[in-house]
């Protein structure tokens, strides 16, 4: 990131004395941002209903195992410690990462004492808009027998590297 920053004072020709700061950080930033990297799939699988976190661990080796240098097999978890499935070069070192329960984590569902509040709110939009979810209340459903439903929409991430991606 730091890289291209100073490759743009050179383009507009910045007085600037050039830093070495010994690692770019765009192939860890691209491993985990891009539209196939860690949190693009993770997104992906969470739409899934049958997604777990198995499936996940899988696509995301296939993605990545071997073809980028940022994603790597763990070393053998020491006593005591959970058994990590990927490990991620970082400007650090290393760092094993546990997957368990990622996908759970990233469906973000809404409370049901807010949608309750949204329900019978004064909003009709609002009111329309969340009819169908069960809420504290449950049933509800128009006599759809709580079927189908579509998925929780999952959390959206936002991270430093939106601020790489405009350079």
């Amino acid at each position: 990131m730091f890289v291209l920053e100073q490759e743009e004072y050179k383009r507009e020709g910045i007085n600037w004395d050039f830093i070495d700061f010994g690692m770019d950080l765009a192939a860890c930033i691209e491993l985990i941002e891009k539209p196939m990297g860690i949190l693009s799939i993770l997104e992906e699988e969470s739409m899934f209903p049958k997604a777990t976190d198995k499936t996940f661990e899988e696509k995301l080796k296939t993605n990545h195992l071997g073809k980028s240098p940022n994603f790597q097999k763990p070393k053998p978890p020491k006593p005591g410690c959970k058994e990590a499935q990927m490990a991620i070069v970082h400007y650090a070192g290393t760092v094993p990462y546990n997957v368990i329960g990622w996908l759970e984590k990233n469906k973000d569902p809404l409370n049901d004492c807010v949608v309750d509040q949204f329900k019978h709110g004064s909003n009709n939009l609002i009111q329309t808009i969340f009819e169908d979810h069960p809420g504290l209340g449950g049933g509800d459903d128009g006599g759809k027998g709580g079927k189908g439903g579509g998925r929780k929409k999952g959390s959206g991430f936002q991270t430093v590297s939106a601020l790489y991606r405009l350079i």
